[in-house]
């Protein structure tokens, strides 16, 4: 017996549907997140100042591993925690207790994730203290390098209107920055990282403002 055929969807469909499509779509989802969601914001930063930690001191392939793992695991959480959320609001067009609490317990599973990250995070400086201590040179060099370019991340993803010039001011100093950090980086696998972690925000700006000059239906 032949399946009824379906009824035409009322959702516009999407450009592609190929591997690159998927990726792109997937990389939308990334952004969005980034532009819209604080927390994820607030993720970033915290992920690139562990970049430039693992970038100065030279740790060992089990903490490195652990650490990217960390930082990603909470990115997928965020990410899936804004998903839930629009699900949610889709569902519910009211206020609703459980679906306050479904969004509650999924910003919880988050916050656990952060909270065991910075535990992880904290255990491995402090199994590792003597390699910190005699890194003082590079320490130096990663705080002269890693807070200005920290900083103009900071610029790239914050909401608040700001003319063109200033994010690309911001994205070409953080660029100039990453080069010279790379140079004498402890751990390429950290700046490769670090670097990745600028251009979302640069993205993450650039379609900020694409939005903002985008009419309003």
């Amino acid at each position: 017996m032949n399946a009824p055929p379906r009824p035409p969807s009322s959702f516009p469909p999407r450009h592609g549907s190929g591997l690159l499509a998927s990726f792109g779509h997937a990389w939308a989802g990334l952004i969005h997140t980034v532009i819209y969601q604080r927390n994820m914001r607030v993720h970033l930063i915290a992920a690139v100042l562990v970049g430039l930690v693992g970038s100065g001191i030279p740790l060992g392939l089990a903490e490195k591993v652990t650490l990217i793992f960390c930082v990603l695991l909470i990115f997928f959480a965020e990410i899936l925690n804004s998903a839930l959320e629009h699900l949610v609001d889709l569902a519910v067009q009211q206020f609703d207790e459980k679906a306050r609490l479904a969004k509650d317990a999924a910003a919880a599973g988050v916050l656990v994730l952060a909270l065991g990250t910075v535990v992880i995070f904290a255990a491995i400086l402090v199994h590792n203290w003597d390699t910190v201590r005699t890194s003082t040179d590079a320490i130096i060099r990663q705080v002269a390098l890693g807070l200005p370019l920290t900083a103009c991340i900071l610029v790239l993803v914050l909401p608040q209107r700001r003319p063109a010039w200033v994010d690309v001011a911001a994205f070409t100093a953080g660029g100039v920055l990453m080069a010279l950090q790379a140079t004498q980086t402890a751990s390429s696998v950290f700046s490769a990282l670090t670097a990745g972690l600028l251009f979302v925000a640069g993205a993450a700006a650039y379609q900020r403002r694409r939005e903002q000059r985008a009419p309003r239906a």
